[in-house]
């Protein structure tokens, strides 16, 4: 049961040094990918949820939901901004999520993605589930200089976790055993937190670091291939990323669309089309039609190969929370956004 005053949870010097805070949009920290899995008793690990990111804002006014790049999205799911309801100014870090079976899914959650209209989002039948990880601002002060762990203290405190909301939960110290049980379940991954960094607003940042299952991430769209026999609307996607030289084509995808996904693409295509490559380099496609690099598509594959290309892809869906800009090879080292 959320505090009347989660701040009471504070000795008397960590509360005054809290500097004062409105409650309206931060942007939220970004994790880093790794490839160097590791256990850490100063660190905390919790699961790597297949969603869209969200910041939540409650105020006098009720709650309202921001994407990462904060465009509104209360409308879209308007029973997580319910279940927040009233209480403590605040803000959260969350991740939005559907699930398939056990599974959190994107796909799955494409079903409510660029809905802006309460009914129409509940009439989709998508279940959504909104979990919070981490709080900026908890009764008009910014708590973003305290350790994390204390911040998750005050995130229970501050909210009524019940069904759509859940606390994201966590694990200390042994990150490979729960990486190793976590890829065994089916998950994306985990994402390893040092337990006394403090929150940094926009920022990438080592102190939040990915141990990834799968390979997965997001590409942009810049043309699209003639379909062959019996399919409709188009054959596949021609995606890339930004590098130094522009947008470096990445291969094309032509696998993980249903019928009804292939012409809510097509009929989206109509208003991107452009008369050349947005590649920096010659994609020599066959029947290959360009548009202009704005749709970023997740896609899911098993491997880079040699020459920059992407072996096996399957397209998960549309996201509309990145800036193609921002698309980049996810390296170790690198992000992807999370």
């Amino acid at each position: 049961m959320a505090t009347t005053d989660p701040l009471d949870l504070l000795d008397a010097d960590e509360r005054a040094g809290l500097p004062s805070a409105a409650a309206r949009f931060v942007p939220p920290m970004l994790a880093t990918l790794t490839a160097d899995h590791f256990s850490d008793p100063g660190w905390i690990y919790e699961r790597k949820l297949d969603g869209v990111r969200a910041v939540l804002v409650r105020d006098g006014g009720g709650t309202t939901i921001w994407s990462r790049a904060e465009k509104p999205m209360t409308d879209t799911y308007p029973e997580i901004a319910e279940a927040l309801g009233r209480g403590p100014a605040l803000v959260a870090d969350g991740e939005i999520v559907a699930f398939d079976g056990a599974q959190t899914s994107f796909s799955k959650l494409q079903g409510r993605l660029g809905l802006h209209d309460p009914d129409r989002a509940r009439a989709t039948g998508v279940a959504v589930f909104g979990y919070l990880f981490d709080v900026m601002v908890v009764g008009g002060r910014d708590v973003t200089g305290l350790p994390l762990r204390t911040r998750k203290r005050l995130l229970r405190a501050a909210v009524d976790f019940t069904d759509p909301l859940r606390f994201s939960t966590h694990r200390n110290t042994e990150g490979e055993a729960y990486l190793t049980e976590a890829c065994a379940r089916g998950w994306e991954g985990l994402i390893a937190k040092r337990a006394d960094a403090r929150y940094r607003p926009g920022k990438r940042s080592e102190d939040w670091l990915k141990f990834k299952c799968v390979r997965e991430q997001e590409f942009v769209i810049g043309g699209w291939t003639d379909p062959a026999g019996s399919r409709q609307g188009f054959g596949a996607l021609l995606v890339g990323v930004y590098d130094g030289d522009g947008l470096h084509y990445a291969g094309k995808v032509g696998t993980g669309f249903d019928g009804q996904v292939l012409h809510r693409l097509r009929e989206r295509f109509d208003g991107l089309a452009a008369d050349r490559s947005p590649f920096a380099g010659p994609v020599r496609e066959k029947g290959a039609h360009w548009l202009r690099p704005e749709l970023v598509a997740q896609v899911g594959f098993t491997e880079w190969t040699r020459d920059a290309r992407l072996r096996h892809p399957r397209y998960l869906g549309l996201r509309d929370d990145k800036d193609p800009r921002e698309v980049v090879r996810e390296e170790p080292g690198g992000g992807d956004g999370t």
